[in-house]
This record gives C-alpha cells, structure tokens and sequence, in this order.
C-alpha cells in the first residue's frame, strides 16, 4: 500500500477533520512509498523506532507523534536522533492523538469501557472527550481502585486514588484517557460518582476533594495503549497489512 494511500484511510476512518488538535494528524515523517509492515505503539520514542528498525518495517504508527505546538521548533537533542533514525531508514511515521482517543470503536475510552464493564451513555459528538457512563454492576469506591490496577496494570503497581468526602459506593462514572485531568470538574458538576484519567495535576486533589467526588490516575500510557493496538488489528485485517503492536513500558 501507498503512504499516502495509508494516510487517507486512516484519515477517512478517525474523522480527522472534525478534531482541533495539539499536533498533526496522519503521515508525520515521509518514508518509502511501499507500505508492508507497520510497528505500532503508544509514543514514537526511540525504543519503539529502534524495534521498528530491528523489525525492518515501513512505517511507525503511534499515538503520541511530534511536532506539538508547545514544543521548540529546532531540530536538536533526542528530537535529532529519532528524525534520523526515521530518515536513515526510510520509515515512514504517522500519529494520530485525539481522533484515537474519540472514536466510537476504535478509540481509547471507548476500549477503556468495554474493559471496565461500563455502560457508555449516548454521545452527539464525537469530539467531546469527556465519556460518561454506568458501572454495570455498582463497586465501593476501593473495588473500583483495585479493578482499574487489575486490568491496567496487571495489579502490579498502584494508582494515585483521592476518595475524600466522595461517595463509598460507585455507579455513574465519568472518564477521558491520558492527559485529561481537567475534566473533572465537568464531570462532578454533572452529579458523577467518579472521575478517572491517566494523570494527576496538584489542583486536580483540591477539585476532587471540594466537589466530593472520587478521582482515580490510572496512568497516561496505560489508559492509552489499546487504541493505537486496536487500529493496528484493524488495518491488518481489512487491508491484509503486517502489523506488531510493541508496548514499551512506561509508569507514567
């Protein structure tokens, strides 16, 4: 398959055009025309192209790409080394952030849902990245503490978890992947149990503890591993690609 042509499905699946994003969509770093062999992962850092290397593939496919709006614009450190791995190798690097973390079935919260046994409430739009739902059997709120590390993280490591003045029994939850602590103000608004994201800020503890609600850091990188994975399947399957997904570690 062409790179382009790659891009355009991907494009054309994720709906693209409808997000305002932090950086680029689609095809990041220009490789070989020729498209075999896809690596997959969560962030294109050097481990993952090094893999990509090692596995001789024609393109990197991640979530967390480059070329954010916040970050300097030189081409020097780390920035320099994994360009000219990309470069020297002729792979291709494409990423997709918030359309991986929005859509209705391929998408990051929506697989975080369909783990966690919630009920997803109906949504008009799938930009808004504040999912909601229902528990489908209600947990207390240190049942649900233990489901999360059980599923995310083998039940190997903790989670960061403030309960203070929250109700102790669980049923309407709200999420959103990654980076999307600031949401839980919307949701406790809306009269939810329980808010969980992948990271913490300082005020999110203030805002959790004032409106009385539970908040959960599950982890950036291991409540978005599986959207990027369940793409890579996707386009195995209907475009007969060889696609390995690589899940480089990350606590964070």
């Amino acid at each position: 398959m062409h790179n382009y042509e790659l891009q355009q499905i991907i494009n054309t699946e994720l709906q693209v055009l409808r997000y305002r994003d932090y950086a680029p969509s689609g095809l990041q770093v220009q490789g070989r025309s020729e498209i075999k062999k896809i690596v997959t992962g969560v962030t294109a850092c050097q481990d993952l192209l090094d893999k990509a290397v090692e596995l001789q593939a024609d393109a990197v496919l991640v979530h967390h790409g480059y070329f954010w709006k916040s970050e300097p614009q030189t081409i020097t450190g780390i920035k320099y080394k994994r360009l000219k791995t990309l470069l020297s190798h002729d792979i291709n690097l494409f990423g997709y952030h918030l359309p991986l973390d929005g859509h209705p079935t391929l998408g990051n919260n929506i697989l975080l849902a369909n783990m966690l046994n919630i009920s997803v409430e109906p949504r008009t739009d799938i930009t808004d990245l504040l999912f909601k739902g229902t528990l489908t059997e209600p947990l207390t709120a240190l049942e649900f503490k233990h489901k999360l590390e059980k599923i995310l993280h083998n039940s190997q490591r903790s989670i960061l978890f403030c309960g203070d003045n929250a109700p102790k029994v669980i049923k309407r939850v709200a999420w959103c992947s990654g980076g999307g602590q600031d949401f839980i103000e919307a949701a406790a608004q809306q009269g939810y149990d329980a808010f969980f994201t992948g990271e913490v800020s300082e005020r999110t503890i203030h805002i959790a503890r004032e409106y009385g609600i539970n908040f959960y850091a599950a982890g950036h990188h291991a409540t978005e591993r599986y959207g990027i994975k369940k793409l890579g399947e996707w386009l195995a399957k209907e475009y007969s690609l060889e696609v390995i997904f690589i899940d480089i570690d990350n606590p964070a």
